[in-house]
């Protein structure tokens, strides 16, 4: 039987991928499913599929946003800070990291990137600053070093997940593509995806 395989495009700076918490990793291990972390650059991805950067967006989107994330903030349970003080940063560098991470192996991707999403929406760190990132790193189980070791490949791969997630359709964060095909945007179709992984959903 094949095994499913996720491939995970996000941001690092997105309050709704630090909403989706480990979720994900949660339904891929009940399924056995294995997961490529993407980070990318996603307004790169907007230019290229009609999205908006949140400054560009008109009035009326940007306050429902703000409702939505108290809504989902309560009923989800979790700390976060709806303006929080480093918000926005530059996603690039800690999105390096997480793909130096992956190369290297060793610690819980899962944890690491999640650590960094709580870093700037519950803890109000700034993700763009090293120590916040080698502190991520090492609580993940993770050489901190990868922090400035993996700058070069990871900004290539940085580069080149943003170019894979315009081809493959893409056009926010977080998305889920499992088996190069099935398609989930959003926190909230995590159920979705958990559904059709068990083969309720065709």
């Amino acid at each position: 039987m094949k095994v499913p395989h996720i491939d995970y495009y996000f941001v690092t700076i997105s309050p709704w991928t630090y909403l989706a918490g480990l979720r994900l990793e949660e339904i891929a291990g009940k399924h056995g499913a294995t997961i490529t972390y993407k980070p990318c650059d996603i307004n790169r991805v907007f230019a290229s599929t009609g999205g908006l950067p949140l400054a560009e967006r008109p009035k009326a989107r940007r306050d429902y946003r703000v409702q939505e994330l108290r809504r989902w903030r309560a009923a989800l349970g979790m700390e976060l800070v709806l303006e929080p003080a480093f918000f926005p940063t530059n996603p690039a560098p800690s999105g390096y990291a997480i793909i130096a991470a992956q190369g290297a192996g060793g610690g819980d991707l899962g944890k690491l990137t999640h650590s960094i999403l709580r870093a700037c929406w519950a803890e109000e760190r700034d993700v763009a600053d090293e120590a916040v990132i080698r502190s991520c790193l090492e609580g993940a189980g993770f050489d901190p070093g990868l922090a400035n070791s993996g700058l070069l490949t990871g900004a290539m791969t940085y580069e080149a997940n943003a170019d894979e997630a315009i081809n493959a359709g893409v056009f926010g964060a977080p998305f889920y593509i499992v088996d190069g095909k099935e398609m989930f945007w959003g926190q909230d179709r995590l159920e979705m995806l958990d559904r059709y992984l068990s083969g309720e959903l065709a």
